[in-house]
């Protein structure tokens, strides 16, 4: 994968990622959150942060299947017959 198209899956992921970040955290209160029934009791800049991270990591997988589904099914065979061919 080129830094071009990591570029393309990572950005717009951070963005949505603080967006939805920020509208979750309006509405939750981190310190009454449960996990599997376990009251989670880890500090509010813990929970924020490892919830981006998960928010994050969840959107640019959605972004690169949706670069993946770009591109033509014809550009996907050659590649797998010829890896090393230019994008």
């Amino acid at each position: 994968m080129h830094a071009k198209q990591l570029r393309w899956i990572a950005w717009p992921a951070f963005l949505v990622a603080a967006v939805l970040e920020a509208m979750g955290f309006a509405v939750l209160d981190p310190q009454s959150l449960t996990l599997l029934g376990w009251q989670v009791d880890w500090s509010r800049s813990t929970v924020y942060s490892v919830s981006f991270l998960i928010f994050w990591c969840m959107f640019m997988l959605c972004s690169a299947i949706t670069l993946q589904l770009a591109y033509p099914p014809t550009q996907v065979n050659a590649r797998l017959h010829h890896p090393n061919l230019p994008e």
